[in-house]
């Protein structure tokens, strides 16, 4: 099992006419985990899910989607939204509101104190945690705890305009990069933590800190990756965009997908891991994100589609 860590939100995207906007679940970590269960892995969300209409939605998706939902603690907190607008491209941005929400009240109290006995690999996104003080504190400890027991896995999915202290989020983050053993960070991330430095210099300084794998995804530049055989470069995949939401997260899911299957999550077989095997995880993960971009809002493929049509997904 891989448990997935953070925010299970409610994204309001913005309807055709301009005007209106539908809700739709969202947060990286849930994202990730529902991609996960739709592509057969099995998976738990450590999450603070609200008992309002939008925590109802939240669960409804997450369960439809596979998601073991055991470990999740029943927020008294209303659910915490993220207004979208999308840009050129479809590109995404967000405002979130957290003030008062599931995700501001985080305690480490409320830490389930084991997690399920079959959990392998841990995986937290930062995109919230990084921001949130209270929720960081508490998955930052979950981190330390499970360090020694379960691979850890990151996406830093930085959220800036969140953080009141930017330099606490750097910190935290660089914390955290010592204690992972993958870390997968979008060009967009890069862009604001080190504008000046080549995504190939900063993931050789990451990689030093620890992690035995860090993958940059760069959009329509393709995705760079550095493992124990040295750096992967690969081209992006070509569709018709609808948006961009949730794609890092598709891509996410499909790269730990790839890798569970291949039996890669153990922290000794991830520092070992062939180039070979590397790509081919690299290019299923690029295929479910490049998927995902051709649907409004983060709705992630299963398993049957990525299954059924492999030829489609064979070009760039």
């Amino acid at each position: 099992m891989i448990v997935s860590c953070g925010e299970a939100l409610v994204d309001l995207v913005p309807r055709q006419d301009g005007e209106s906007y539908a809700a739709r679940p969202g947060g990286s970590p849930a994202n990730v985990a529902a991609g996960l269960g739709r592509l057969g892995v099995e998976v738990a969300l450590l999450a603070r899910i609200a008992d309002d209409g939008f925590g109802r939605l939240l669960r409804a998706h997450l369960t439809d989607s596979r998601v073991d939902l055991s470990i999740a603690v029943r927020a008294d907190e209303p659910t915490t939204l993220a207004v979208v607008t999308l840009g050129a491209q479809g590109a995404a941005e967000y405002a979130f509101y957290v003030e008062g929400s599931a995700d501001g009240a985080w305690r480490p109290d409320q830490l389930p104190p084991e997690l399920p006995g079959s959990a392998c690999c841990v995986h937290v996104s930062g995109s919230l945690a990084l921001a949130v003080p209270a929720m960081g504190d508490t998955l930052e400890s979950l981190l330390l705890r499970e360090r020694a027991r379960r691979t850890l896995t990151l996406d830093p999915n930085l959220r800036p305009r969140l953080a009141r202290d930017p330099a606490l989020l750097r910190a935290r983050l660089d914390r955290w990069i010592g204690l992972v053993d993958l870390v997968k960070v979008s060009s967009d991330d890069l862009a604001w933590l080190t504008p000046s430095e080549p995504v190939e210099t900063v993931a050789a300084r990451w990689r030093e800190r620890g992690p035995a794998l860090v993958v940059v995804t760069r959009g329509a530049a393709g995705v760079h990756a550095l493992g124990p055989d040295g750096p992967i470069d690969l081209p992006a995949r070509q569709v018709r965009v609808a948006d961009t939401v949730g794609a890092g997260d598709a891509f996410m899911s499909g790269l730990l997908a790839a890798l569970f299957r291949d039996d890669r999550l153990a922290r000794d077989r991830l520092a070992t891991i062939p180039v070979d095997t590397l790509t081919a995880a690299l290019t299923y993960a690029q295929r479910v994100a490049a998927l995902t971009c051709t649907r409004v809002g983060a709705e992630p493929p299963w398993r049957h589609e990525m299954d059924a049509e492999p030829a489609r997904w064979s070009g760039h």
